[in-house]
């Protein structure tokens, strides 16, 4: 089944969606002359600096660098999780910098997935009970986590507990929990990175159709370059600086990536 045969459930007015719909369009993310200072003084770390850059709706830009180059830190402050010390973030018409404390924890609930390294499940719920957590947050049923599952092809497994799973399976999990929030925006911070190649192509697969059909934007920090083949865009950071920024008319198809 793809992503794609799972529609959006609407927000705001209007009837509810029949259970098991999701999706959502995606947002345009802008930043303006932004920076990230942690500490001060000869001690002041600049983990961002200066960024200017706008990302389209629905795009899929892959962030590469090596560590410490600022990738995740541009993935928290995008998701909220972090607030810019320079500049300004808008996603759609908001000024993340002008939200309070209640509009950014909605913000980060309801229109931001996120996608870690390391899955974060509780091994002792079952696949879709994992799922089901973040839905009731939302306000979506068990349908939604089932289908939400199913979305990223383990139907057969959603009555497995966590710990039963495998890798590749477990990350599929985590990437179902963010999508069943039908976030405006998936962000993905080394996805891939605790999987060996075959299980991550596998997940990079499921996130490349999702940008594809899912018509959100999508975000993948990697230091993976191979990884970045498979973007519409790649954005190369490094000290925190935007060094490489390029557009890729053909991007590669996750089963031509090989690590």
């Amino acid at each position: 089944m793809t992503y794609n045969a799972v529609r959006t459930q609407p927000r705001g007015g209007g009837a509810d969606a029949p259970s098991g719909q999701l999706g959502h369009d995606g947002a345009r993310v802008r930043l303006e002359g932004m920076s990230k200072t942690y500490g001060s003084g000869l001690v002041a770390v600049h983990a961002l600096r200066g960024l200017n850059l706008q990302i389209d709706a629905g795009q899929f830009v892959v962030v590469l660098g090596p560590s410490g180059s600022g990738k995740t830190t541009l993935m928290n402050i995008v998701g909220g999780i972090e607030s810019p010390t320079e500049g300004r973030l808008l996603v759609g018409d908001r000024d993340l910098a002008g939200l309070d404390d209640e509009a950014l924890t909605t913000y980060r609930r309801e229109d931001v997935g996120f996608v870690f390294q390391f899955f974060n499940l509780v091994p002792t719920l079952t696949a879709v009970e994992n799922v089901a957590l973040v839905a009731e947050l939302v306000g979506k049923r068990e349908d939604d986590a089932r289908a939400a599952l199913d979305a990223v092809g383990l139907r057969d497994r959603v009555d497995h507990f966590a710990s039963a799973l495998s890798g590749g399976e477990q990350q599929r999990v985590a990437i179902a929990r963010a999508l069943v929030k039908s976030p405006e925006i998936l962000l993905c911070d080394e996805p891939t990175g605790s999987l060996d190649a075959d299980v991550g192509r596998s997940v990079l697969g499921i996130i490349h159709e999702l940008a594809r059909t899912g018509g959100r934007t999508v975000l993948l920090a990697t230091h993976n370059s191979v990884i970045a083949t498979m973007a519409d865009r790649v954005l190369r950071l490094r000290s925190g600086e935007v060094v490489g920024d390029v557009l890729q008319p053909n991007p590669a198809r996750p089963e031509e990536v090989t690590w």
